[in-house]
């Protein structure tokens, strides 16, 4: 019989806040050494193109990643629950996204 093929197993960069975020570039980013200035920098010039891109152009897909995208909602008819009384909702805009095959397979 083979032996089974080992799965490969990699370290996961988590950081659910900014400063977390900011932290794990600095620490993966070997190349060159990154001050914390530096690796704030980069996280504010990533997020400011990742906003500006979905703003201005409706979708943003990164490669790996996936797919921001802008949805519209119409206006519509809702109820207070306070009050029982029908109100009207405004139309909005809201972003979602959507992941690509291989990320959710990783999930």
């Amino acid at each position: 019989m083979a032996k089974a093929a080992k799965k490969k197993t990699r370290e996961y960069l988590v950081a659910t806040t900014k400063t977390d975020f900011v932290k794990k570039i600095k620490e993966t980013v070997k190349s060159v050494a990154l001050t914390n200035d530096q690796a704030k920098e980069l996280y504010d010039v990533f997020t400011a193109i990742l906003k500006d891109t979905v703003i201005s152009e409706k979708r943003l897909s990164l490669n790996g990643v996936g797919t921001f995208k802008v949805n519209e909602r119409k206006a519509r008819k809702g109820i207070n629950p306070q009050t029982h009384k029908e109100i009207n909702i405004p139309a909005t805009k809201t972003v979602s996204f959507k992941p690509t095959p291989v990320f959710k397979k990783e999930l």
